[in-house]
């Protein structure tokens, strides 16, 4: 079947955070947004089919997720990735993030340290920092054009928490961790007593043969600390679905985990969400296929393009995800003026590379989860602005 990742869908006018808030986030309408991390492409057939067919009943009350929803999820997971994960290991949130938060709150207390890996995914922070806990961090080294463990800062860092928050694949930096990466992440997590809270909700998006491993699926004793968050958000477009999954195979963990639900009364969900990750799981295996073949084309449109015509301005080479980590050091900007040339000169709305950390500095995440002719204009921007800058 042929799908049409090319096709223009205009956003604006439907509350879409990306488009229709650029003037609040940037200061000005008429630039092109590249930020937010969702795609502009349709969500899939089979999926809006599956919530009309819902819709069309006349009664949209109370439900519950029932025994081939969590067959989707187990289906999918062992396609896909290989891991093999039983129907009581699985859970609801609303979202990967709020999944974090309720492993935060029950894996730790109130002044314990919670390890986070800059440059990254900003509310992993926001979250430690708003239940009380003390934010470590462990940040990746640059080595060559890799961003990589610095894996005897780990070892000292986690004598120092009760949780890691694991970005894999890694968000902005776009690494996919190896078996040999996550094994001795795990190692060092058993060694100090701490608790792995894994961010995979990037996981489906891999490219390039690059291949996920959820860490939880590496040893019995892994998934005994491992709280494990996917969802097809990303994948498939449905993030306004607030639909996530918690995997979290040691039954103590887990009761502590529906436990923090029930009190937050959160469980219940949504009946569309509970739909389109039926349909996404069971059907959306050529779909996927495809929307990554797109992905890694428009990777390499963007890297390319950067190289010949703007090569002072470098593309960090993605094993997963549709966003980019563009390293800008060698324009000779300061973060404010580096900012400011993208939005008012470019006329481009990318995420600033300091909201992902220090690390971030002279940095600035593209999203090119969009038609191949919207990367065309805003390159063509860009390089317009490259040049009137005489980089």
């Amino acid at each position: 079947m042929r799908y049409d990742f090319d096709e223009p869908i205009d956003r604006r006018g439907s509350n879409c955070e990306k488009h229709d808030n650029i003037a609040n986030v940037f200061g000005r309408n008429d630039i092109i947004p590249l930020w937010v991390a969702d795609t502009d492409f349709r969500t899939p057939g089979f999926i809006m089919d599956a919530i009309r067919e819902r819709a069309a009943h006349p009664v949209l009350g109370y439900s519950f997720r029932c025994s081939y929803y969590n067959d989707a999820i187990r289906s999918w997971l062992w396609r896909r990735n290989g891991w093999e994960v039983k129907s009581e290991w699985l859970d609801f949130s609303p979202g990967v993030i709020c999944g974090i938060s309720y492993g935060i709150s029950i894996l730790s207390r109130p002044g314990d340290g919670v390890l986070i890996q800059p440059p990254v995914y900003p509310p992993f922070a926001q979250v430690a920092e708003a239940l009380g806990r003390r934010v470590i961090t462990n940040p990746l080294k640059l080595v060559g054009d890799s961003w990589c463990i610095d894996f005897d800062d780990l070892d000292k860092k986690l004598s120092e928490v009760k949780v890691f928050i694991l970005c894999n694949p890694h968000n902005p930096t776009g690494r996919v961790f190896t078996v040999e990466e996550l094994t001795k992440i795990g190692e060092l997590c058993l060694k100090h007593g701490v608790y792995i809270v894994s961010d995979e909700i990037h996981s489906d998006l891999t490219i390039k043969g690059h291949k996920h491993i959820h860490i939880a699926s590496l040893s019995e004793e892994l998934a005994r600390i491992t709280c494990t968050f996917v969802a097809p958000s990303k994948t498939f477009n449905t993030a306004g679905l607030s639909t996530a999954v918690a995997v979290i195979p040691d039954d103590k963990i887990h009761r502590a985990y529906t436990e923090h639900g029930v009190r937050n009364h959160v469980g219940q969900g949504n009946i569309f969400g509970a739909v389109a990750l039926r349909a996404a799981y069971n059907n959306g295996d050529e779909w996927l296929d495809t929307l990554r073949r797109y992905i890694e084309g428009n990777v390499d449109y963007v890297r390319k393009t950067l190289s010949e015509q703007m090569p002072r301005i470098k593309c960090t080479e993605p094993e997963a995800t549709f966003l980019l980590w563009l390293d800008c050091r060698e324009l000779d900007l300061t973060h404010e003026a580096l900012v400011d040339f993208f939005i008012n000169e470019a006329r481009l709305g990318l995420n600033s590379g300091l909201d992902y950390g220090t690390q971030g500095e002279l940095y600035m995440r593209m999203n090119v989860g969009c038609p191949r002719a919207t990367l065309e204009k805003a390159l063509g921007q860009l390089k317009k602005a490259y040049d009137n800058r005489n980089f």
